[in-house]
């Protein structure tokens, strides 16, 4: 289906795989107040031959008002993982929008095991509840 390939991303810099995928967060969402919220998970593999450790997150989030946002820090979800050639990390997060759909797309910043800064990207995915209001209406 189209909409999945767009709520999805796959993209690899650096010799590092960042993977995206976003959904819908149904109990935590209030359309009528116009509280959308979107979980998203991220699958990050190191298919390179140097270790790396994550050590921040730059996120430019924009709504269906086209209303940008950014977001940064250290780390994710409060670890800075460390992935050995060939290991992966996994985890899952949330971001709130005021409207039914927007964007995210990012940058991590690694640190080889030569101390070499590497920035990764994170490839823009949507954020919608599209699918969710097509399963209501089949139904």
């Amino acid at each position: 289906m189209a909409t999945d390939q767009v709520r999805m991303s796959d993209v690899t810099t650096h010799g590092i795989r960042v993977g995206a995928s976003a959904f819908f967060l149904t109990d935590e969402s209030s359309p009528e107040e116009n509280r959308y919220v979107f979980g998203y998970q991220i699958v990050i593999h190191n298919t390179g031959d140097r270790k790396v450790q994550l050590l921040s997150r730059k996120w430019r989030i924009i709504d269906g008002d086209g209303i940008e946002r950014h977001v940064e820090g250290d780390g994710v979800v409060g670890q800075q993982p460390v992935l050995e050639p060939g290991k992966a990390f996994k985890y899952a997060s949330f971001c709130p929008l005021d409207t039914p759909w927007g964007t995210m797309e990012g940058t991590y910043t690694f640190q080889a095991e030569d101390w070499e800064q590497l920035d990764v990207a994170i490839g823009r995915f949507l954020l919608t509840m599209e699918h969710e209001v097509r399963s209501a209406k089949q139904t």
